[in-house]
């Protein structure tokens, strides 16, 4: 057997270990599209943003197997047992493969955040890039012509497909995936509909939703068998398997929450659910990168109040928020309810008096009742107007006064909300890492003032607000400035206008550090902290988000 074919047999063989690998890799992105809700339009923005992690290392492995392609043609060329042609060929392709490995590997290190569900829709895709891989295989390898040419290229051309591989899928799938999707929703929206005697209630909001969903639960429970869907189910099919699978006819409530990433998207959770009740929780800069200004932002949270039964439904609205005030004023309904806390203007519910410790918070109650005290174990102004909402819904559902403050002191904090994690070094952790908008970081820093001792703040900054993202990162480097003692920032490029802000505002440029990982910054801060110290975690990017 000549040289010649045995590097034909080599570079025919690097075809199909391409495709292997490149299908194994392709788990990474297959995560991101999870992470992205499987948009399109959102999965290229990250690959995009992170270029340098998830494009250049397909690309470099692609250029690799070109240099290796060109000492197969000079091998071809020579028409001779030309071992230094094959040795250099040979190291090229096999260097490919081995970065290939490795680089399958380092995606894979570590424990994600979120980690990637294997759940019937991402099976049915990874099963459509096979068959893609399969298909392109077959073409490069088989068909005339073209099996003349790319062959050699074969390591390459699926390299550069690598990262777009997952949003052709993604587009093949999507006419079988919205008839799963309405068949699922079919039966949800049969079985919800068949139950007149069920409170529903809607819960949407650019923050704060997720806090109220599990504070109301808490709240009803003393008096209603209530359904609340758990984590952050808040999407079409979240809440489309809650109904199938965990509804019942013992449920006397059923609360949703209502995320939004488009206009339009609370349209369709409100024609699964048609709450009769609606809680407009806050409207604010969250999502600029898809809903491109505040006014669809505006439109879409208002889907939600503009669902509800005219002549029977109930809406409540944040009036310590302006958004939110200015449409309970053009709201025409059959009752619409404010709360507030430091809106000065008249409110039907509103809390007032309040204390804050480390331990929780104090607060009156003024409404249409009279006046009564609530404790909570939350931390946050922000979680005392949330709790102001819930017990106004409490309230017209004819909870006792005693049920409600029972509801108050039992509701516990959401998971890595304002959470404190106990230790045993004598050092306090606030978990504050799924927080991730401009008010939440500002309600997090004003908990961080109850402290005393040495405080850390801990973040890589805010995303997903568009043309504001630097300004608003900014702006929270000032509020550091004001109440930190150290700040550490994970991220070189994100965090610049974190650290300007600090800078701006005369924070002490050596109590700040930039980090690239998480993990490098706890090592620093191992050599800093002190017993009564407190360390707030303040948001923690998603995994699609790392720079």
């Amino acid at each position: 057997m000549t040289w010649v074919v045995i590097s034909t047999y080599l570079v025919f063989g690097s075809v199909i270990a391409g495709a292997v690998l490149s299908m194994i890799a392709q788990v990474k992105y297959i995560h991101i599209m999870q992470l992205e809700s499987y948009q399109n339009e959102g999965f290229l923005n990250r690959l995009k943003e992170n270029r340098r992690k998830l494009l250049m290392p397909p690309m470099f492995l692609g250029w690799i197997t070109l240099v290796g392609y060109f000492f197969w043609s000079l091998l071809a060329t020579a028409g001779s047992a030309n071992i230094g042609f094959f040795i250099a060929c040979l190291a090229c392709y096999g260097a490919a493969f081995v970065f290939t490995i490795w680089y399958i590997v380092k995606s894979r290190k570590g424990e994600a955040k979120k980690p990637l569900v294997f759940t019937a829709r991402v099976k049915r895709l990874i099963l459509c890039e096979i068959i893609l891989y399969a298909v392109i295989c077959c073409v490069i390898l088989f068909v005339p012509y073209i099996n003349f040419f790319l062959p050699p290229f074969g390591y390459l051309v699926f390299m550069i497909l690598m990262p777009y591989m997952t949003p052709l899928a993604v587009k093949i799938m999507t006419p079988a995936e919205n008839r799963v999707k309405n068949r699922f929703l079919s039966e949800a929206k049969r079985k919800i509909d068949a139950r007149n005697d069920l409170i529903k209630i809607g819960i949407t909001g650019s923050y704060g939703k997720t806090s109220v969903k599990f504070i109301l639960g808490t709240i009803l429970k003393q008096k209603y068998n209530t359904l609340v869907p758990p984590q952050s189910y808040n999407t079409p099919m979240g809440l489309t398997r809650v109904i199938r699978e965990q509804m019942t006819d013992a449920n006397e409530v059923f609360i949703a929450e209502m995320g939004a990433r488009h206009v339009g998207d609370i349209a369709e959770l409100v024609d699964l659910v048609h709450p009769q009740m609606g809680i407009l929780t806050s409207v604010g800069p969250q999502h600029l990168e898809t809903f491109y200004n505040i006014e669809n932002i505006v439109k879409t949270k208002y889907e939600l109040i503009a669902g509800l039964p005219k002549d029977t439904g109930v809406a409540f609205f944040n009036g310590d928020n302006e958004y939110c005030r200015a449409l309970y004023e053009n709201t025409e309904i059959h009752k619409k309810i404010l709360y507030a806390m430091d809106y000065e203007g008249e409110a039907d519910v509103r809390a007032k008096d309040i204390a804050f410790s480390a331990e929780g918070s104090t607060f009156t109650v003024e409404c249409a009742q009279g006046e009564f005290t609530c404790t909570t174990k939350l931390l946050g102004r922000h979680n005392i107007l949330n709790i102001c909402g819930c017990i106004a819904v409490a309230l017209e559902l004819g909870l006792t006064v005693e049920q409600i403050r029972q509801g108050v002191l039992q509701a516990p904090p959401v998971e890595h909300r304002l959470q404190i994690v106990p230790t045993s070094n004598g050092i306090t952790v606030i978990d504050d890492a799924f927080n991730a908008n401009p008010a939440g970081t500002r309600a997090a820093l004003d908990v961080l003032k109850c402290f005393s001792g040495q405080r850390f703040v801990v973040t890589p900054g805010l995303v997903e607000l568009g043309e504001r993202e630097a300004q608003e990162n900014f702006e929270l480097g000032e509020a550091m400035a004001q109440v930190a003692t150290y700040a550490f920032l994970i991220g070189p490029k994100h965090t610049k206008p974190i650290y300007e802000g600090l800078v701006r505002s005369g924070f002490a440029a050596d109590n700040i550090y930039v980090a690239k990982t998480l993990g490098e910054a706890t090592n620093v801060m191992g050599h800093l902290t002190k017993p009564g110290d407190v360390i707030l975690f303040e948001n923690d990017l998603p995994d699609h988000y790392n720079e």
